[in-house]
């Protein structure tokens, strides 16, 4: 088949790839959001996406909008027998899903019809679910509500970050994708509706989210900081400034520490939750680069008033 690739972030390169090696398609074009700013200087950069599309001699497309009249003109001239989606990061008018004949094809990265939405791996670790996975689903005009193709199941470790997770879901679905459009093309692969039951909603983690609040128990703090790595990173307040945090480790058999309270040794930080401590990993002060805990808690100079909030 002819494809349109469309996606953005680095998770979406493992299946791009599985794509473009495939003998039975070719991937015509891609489609990406339009540079957005990096960095100190705010300088404008290109997706990892497009910046692969490139190297291959691919086609790029940027609309700022997925309706803009001269995308979907070039989008109908192209042709494309599908489109593959992969954390595109925008929404497709009924216009734009009605051009490929076999229509538009997401791999989600979540068994639907369970967490349907922007961050279906950060929720999951966050809920403290044992598994996840990824499917493939014909999109419709519903948010992720379409029929599924193909599944994939992927445990999730007790020491998971959605980075770690992310990245094997990648590589795992890739190989999903590239399997779907296959079985589309030969017209053995038929999309069947999700179950009614068992539908979860996975709203975006906002930088409010991932402010911790150490009035919750020690696992709750454990799953938030992971759910947030890398981003938008867990966070919390020291002296009036932001800290941002890394994944803790809990710390069970720890003595008792009030919600905040921090005690430091030479080994490690241990800070207070609703149940008992957690010990901190690494740490990021306000306009400083990460470091351990430790070498944070030594050159703070940590007194008995010092509390994290």
């Amino acid at each position: 088949m002819k494809l349109v690739f469309a996606g953005t972030p680095e998770t979406a390169l493992p299946p791009l790839e599985a794509l473009l090696e495939s003998s039975r398609h070719e991937v015509a074009a891609v489609v990406t959001r339009p540079d957005a700013p990096s960095g100190r200087g705010r300088r404008l950069v290109e997706s990892p996406v497009a910046a692969r599309a490139r190297e291959a001699g691919i086609e790029v497309l940027k609309p700022a909008k997925a309706r803009d009249p001269e995308f979907l003109d070039r989008l109908r001239a192209i042709a494309p027998d599908c489109c593959p989606v992969v954390a595109y990061g925008a929404l497709l008018p009924p216009e734009a899903l009605g051009i490929p004949r076999h229509g538009w094809v997401n791999l989600h990265f979540s068994v639907l019809p369970a967490w349907r939405g922007a961050a279906p791996v950060q929720r999951a670790i966050l809920h403290g679910d044992d598994v996840t996975g990824a499917a493939t689903f014909l999109i419709e005009e519903g948010l992720d509500t379409g029929p599924v193709y193909g599944v994939l199941t992927e445990p999730i470790r007790p020491d998971d970050t959605t980075g770690d997770l992310l990245g094997r879901l990648a590589v795992a679905g890739a190989r999903l994708l590239a399997d779907t459009m296959d079985g589309i093309e030969s017209g053995v692969l038929e999309p069947r509706p999700q179950p009614e039951e068992g539908v979860s909603h996975a709203a975006k983690i906002t930088a409010e989210t991932a402010r911790v609040d150490w009035t919750a128990p020690a696992q709750h703090v454990d799953r938030l900081v992971r759910a947030c790595t890398p981003a938008p990173g867990g966070w919390t307040t020291f002296r009036g400034e932001r800290l941002k945090l890394g994944p803790v480790r809990l710390a069970a058999g720890a003595g008792p520490l009030k919600p905040g309270e921090l005690r430091a040794s030479k080994k490690e930080v241990l800070a207070g939750t609703a149940t008992h401590p957690v010990a901190l990993g690494r740490v990021q002060p306000q306009g400083k680069r990460m470091m351990s805990a430790v070498d944070w808690a030594r050159g703070a100079a940590l007194t008995g008033e010092d509390a994290l909030a």
